[in-house]
């Protein structure tokens, strides 16, 4: 199954991650350019980076340089994580080229990566949930509501894991189809932005 894949390579990307766990670390990816793994391996580093990111900037003692430094690291991750979401459904509609939807096959509410995306983020929750149930110097109260958390994000990935399976079997019969809708971010366009094309200009 390829949740089975997908999850085992973002456990493995977060486990390498937390050798070193720091945001500035090299980045070197195991699996080679045009395998699937190669892709889902980059998307989780990038999603466990900006994990670490968004931990950092919510510092109340952070000075106002620092933070808008790591404000601009933010929005840069983002639109990494957004292109390797592109890249990963436009392995599936290679994958998938072929195929001939049935006369009365559906398209989903997300695309394959969308959800894929969703279950690396699960991944990240799952291994920080973890650490929070387990952490010696918390109080015992702290440990078992983290623990009852950490059991629905269980439940949570393995539900979520099922429903991409199915997903990809549906679309692989026919039964269903995807469309790779390419972004539509206007923050960061000098045309579209009022900000941006304002100071343009000046």
């Amino acid at each position: 199954m390829f949740s089975t894949l997908a999850n085992q390579i973002f456990d493995e990307v977060i486990r390498v991650y937390h050798v070193i766990d720091d945001v500035s670390q090299a980045f070197s990816n195991p699996y080679p350019n045009g395998d699937v793994k190669h892709l889902l391996y980059r998307k989780c580093w990038i999603d466990t980076v900006q994990w670490h990111y968004e931990d950092l900037i919510r510092d109340p003692q952070i000075q106002p340089d620092a933070a808008l430094v790591l404000k601009r690291k933010i929005d840069a991750s983002n639109q990494d994580r957004t292109d390797f979401v592109e890249y990963i459904d436009s392995f599936f509609l290679e994958k998938y080229k072929n195929v001939t939807p049935q006369a009365d096959a559906s398209i989903n509410t997300e695309t394959p990566a969308w959800a894929i995306d969703r279950l690396s983020i699960l991944s990240l929750k799952i291994y920080h949930m973890r650490e929070e149930a387990t952490r010696e110097n918390a109080s015992t109260d702290h440990r078992a509501a983290c623990q009852a958390k950490l059991d629905v994000l269980l439940t949570q990935r393995q539900d979520l894991s099922v429903a991409i399976d199915q997903l990809l079997e549906d679309i692989a019969a026919g039964r269903k189809y995807m469309k790779l809708y390419k972004q539509m971010k206007m923050y960061n366009d000098e045309s579209l932005n009022p900000v941006l094309y304002a100071k343009n200009k000046n």
